[in-house]
């Protein structure tokens, strides 16, 4: 691992013109009707959650990425550079699952010319290990809760509000890297 480096965690979720059904309250004997096109317009989410490993009083940065349709090695590695540039080209070892857009021959070749960015892979079916996970079902939770947008741009700013929401609260981004139960601050030394 390279010293003075921002662990960084990754990973994508997408959106619908289909809501994300929840729970609700009504009044007894009303039961409450969600009506929406049935349309299958997906837009994709990628964000990066990360923390300075040696410095933790530096806070968390999120950083969010929203695109039509899905992501594939070419938009990952897009999304990749504005990462390079969000941590000013510091040292990032970045934590992502096994998507194969992910691992893919392209993406290989392109991270070993890269001096700043280091990849681990989480274990396979382990997505409480990622904090990212926290911060969709938040979004999913709360923004896109029973909302049925007539255009995907609706969800789209619906997302972005959730995003917003999140990084204006100074704990919660705190909260989804402790959820995790992996060591987050370094441990001081024992005299």
């Amino acid at each position: 691992m390279k010293k003075r480096a921002w662990i960084v965690f990754f990973d994508e979720s997408g959106v619908s013109l289909l809501p994300e059904v929840r729970r609700t309250y009504a009044p007894r004997g009303r039961t409450p009707i969600l009506r929406h096109r049935l349309n299958r317009k997906r837009a994709g989410m990628a964000a990066a959650l990360g923390y300075h490993a040696s410095d933790p009083h530096r806070g968390p940065r999120l950083c969010f990425h929203l695109k039509p349709g899905s992501y594939d090695t070419t938009s990952l590695i897009g999304v990749l550079e504005q990462i390079k540039t969000f941590y000013a080209g510091e040292a990032v070892v970045l934590v992502w699952d096994g998507l194969s857009a992910h691992w893919s021959r392209g993406m290989r070749a392109w991270v070993a010319e890269q001096d700043w960015l280091t990849l681990e892979r989480l274990p396979a079916y382990a997505p409480e290990l990622n904090p990212v996970e926290l911060l969709w079902s938040a979004i999913k939770g709360r923004e896109l809760a029973n909302f049925a947008g007539d255009h995907l741009a609706d969800v789209a700013d619906a997302a972005e509000r959730g995003i917003h929401r999140i990084c204006s609260d100074q704990h919660l981004p705190w909260s989804f890297l402790t959820h995790t139960t992996l060591t987050i601050h370094p441990q001081t030394p024992q005299n």
